[in-house]
């Protein structure tokens, strides 16, 4: 019954009868079906066998604290097949409401991790010292019809929160992604090794990052190391700066809307990423976006998000053939792209 979608009440006594209606931590009786992995993380409910132990009352409740971890409920319940909401990482270690676990023990806020239930569970495991308020930045999903979609990607499936919105289409640079808050600075991993090609990034920072609100974060795109497409005057799209920002987040991981990051980019003298679409969503006018020299483009809608919602309001389009290097740009010795000023 592997990655078979049940519902509640096959999923329930599928569980049961698997662990012999006894908890996998003590042999108690069982009274509880627990999702190993928050059912609210998935789009289709995550009624999936794997995805349940049997837990007394006493492990169900270490458990929704979290002071039991989901690869000992994995290990007791002899599961080796990890189920995981497909907007998660597989080679993530995640605890039970889908907060990522770094391996110095430290847990990245999720995005479940502001709802104020999550929030009383976690304090009553006294794990909310862990978390750092530093956040990984979501996995954007592809739009159905992007071209360069590759074996472990995902494609949004479900378009309607887009349908009938104000949306905004922006370049999608080829760089890589980095957040700036007042008191750090990090590639797409929290944990970001120094590299030559982020010095640049880390100046800038260095010299605006203090007018950052406190635990916000601003997204963007670091150019300065050329990835697959050269950005040069010959080229014609040589850059007007290295960093190109694209998102600024609140300190409950709200996205503001797009007219508050315009704001917020005139007030950090920031400069944003090129639009190239902005109006109601309407999928002919996205499909004839004009991508040559470029990566592809990004869509969100206009209005604000939560983090919970990035899955559903932001999704891109990837043109075909666009990686054109054989190694991962940092093993490469640095070409730096041009910019005008």
């Amino acid at each position: 019954m592997k990655n078979i979608l049940l519902n509640r009440n096959d999923f329930r006594s599928g569980v049961f009868n698997r662990d012999n209606h006894k908890c996998v931590i003590c042999d108690k009786p069982a009274i509880d079906a627990h999702h190993i992995i928050e059912r609210h993380l998935f789009s289709d409910g995550g009624y999936y066998l794997d995805n349940g132990a049997s837990l007394c009352e006493t492990h169900h409740l270490e458990a929704e604290m979290t002071t039991l971890s989901v690869d000992k409920i994995r290990e007791s319940a002899h599961i080796t097949n990890i189920i995981l909401p497909e907007h998660l990482f597989v080679d993530a270690n995640y605890d039970k409401w889908g907060n990522e676990i770094l391996p110095n023990g430290q847990r990245l806020q999720g995005e479940l991790f502001n709802d104020e239930s999550v929030q009383k569970i976690l304090k009553q495991g006294n794990v909310l010292s862990l978390f750092t308020n530093y956040v990984k930045y979501g996995r954007t999903f592809h739009l159905p019809w992007s071209e360069g979609i590759t074996s472990d990607d995902k494609i949004i499936t479900d378009l309607s929160r887009f349908e009938g919105k104000y949306v905004v289409a922006t370049e999608k640079m080829d760089g890589e992604n980095t957040s700036l808050y007042t008191d750090y600075t990090h590639a797409r991993s929290i944990n970001s090794n120094n590299h030559p090609s982020r010095d640049w990034v880390k100046g800038l920072w260095s010299r605006m990052g203090y007018n950052i609100p406190e635990r916000w974060r601003v997204c963007g795109e670091n150019l300065f190391a050329k990835h697959s497409i050269h950005y040069t005057e010959e080229n014609g799209n040589p850059l007007s700066t290295y960093f190109y920002m694209f998102s600024i987040w609140d300190e409950i991981n709200n996205c503001l809307s797009w007219d508050e990051t315009k704001e917020w980019s005139e007030l950090l003298g920031l400069t944003l990423v090129p639009v190239l679409y902005e109006g109601i969503w309407d999928v002919d006018a996205l499909k004839n976006i004009n991508v040559d020299n470029k990566e592809g483009y990004v869509v969100r809608i206009k209005d604000e998000f939560h983090y919970s919602n990035f899955r559903n309001c932001v999704a891109k389009f990837v043109r075909a053939n666009h990686v054109q290097t054989s190694n991962h740009w940092t093993t490469e010795q640095i070409i730096k792209n041009e910019k005008t000023t």
